[in-house]
């Protein structure tokens, strides 16, 4: 993780899960700048304090966290929206991500889980959680495939498999155990497979691949 924390704010209407949060990712020595119940106040906070990430429920009373997110990438560009929800929906991951999501938690994910993906969404990344990457990716295999063949991305033997659970939603350490390699050795295959299908996340990459037959 970089050395540099990145600048936070919380928006969920949930006060004990929102402050138990702040607290841990505190600790962890996270920078939560502010907090917010509402859409229209969340929009306002990350206006005034410019964070890296923005935490967002999509479960939230008037405008939706998926409003939220929208309106985040419109008005806030800079600001990237990590999802932390209840809701597994394949609709809403969809929908989530569409708006203009980054990354989407569960909120069943260990603390540390979080804060990776904290760090993750910072740095442009994407990070999903396996409980839901997995039927996501299974159903955009039978979207019809309308962007260039992936013929020739000549990805190798290895990446293919660090690819595979990419699309299950595993993140380096956890590629780095099943296949028994270092996570400087998974993260410099999943760079290359970024710079090969033309994508910017590991969210993209499981997209791009599905919709190819690469996986």
């Amino acid at each position: 993780m970089p050395t540099a924390s990145p600048k936070v704010i919380l928006v969920d209407n949930h006060t004990l899960f929102r402050t138990s949060l702040s607290r841990l990712l505190r600790e962890r020595r996270i920078a939560v700048v502010g907090e917010a119940m509402l859409g229209a106040e969340a929009l306002n906070l990350a206006a005034e304090a410019q964070p890296d990430v923005a935490v967002v429920d999509l479960d939230l009373p008037g405008m939706s966290g998926i409003e939220v997110t929208h309106r985040l990438a419109a008005s806030v560009p800079r600001v990237r929206v990590l999802v932390l929800t209840v809701i597994a929906e394949e609709s809403a991951v969809v929908d989530a991500l569409m708006a203009g999501a980054r990354s989407y938690l569960l909120k069943e994910a260990s603390i540390d889980q979080v804060v990776e993906a904290i760090y993750a969404t910072a740095r442009g990344d994407s990070m999903i959680s396996p409980r839901i990457a997995a039927p996501l990716v299974g159903r955009l295999r039978h979207v019809p495939e309308t962007e260039s063949p992936l013929e020739s991305a000549q990805l190798t033997s290895r990446e293919r498999e660090v690819l595979e659970l990419v699309a299950r939603g595993l993140d380096n350490a956890e590629i780095a155990e099943a296949l028994q390699l270092s996570q400087h050795t998974v993260k410099n295959h999943v760079s290359s497979i970024l710079g090969k299908l033309q994508v910017e996340n590991r969210i993209q990459a499981a997209v791009r691949a599905a919709r190819g037959g690469l996986i």
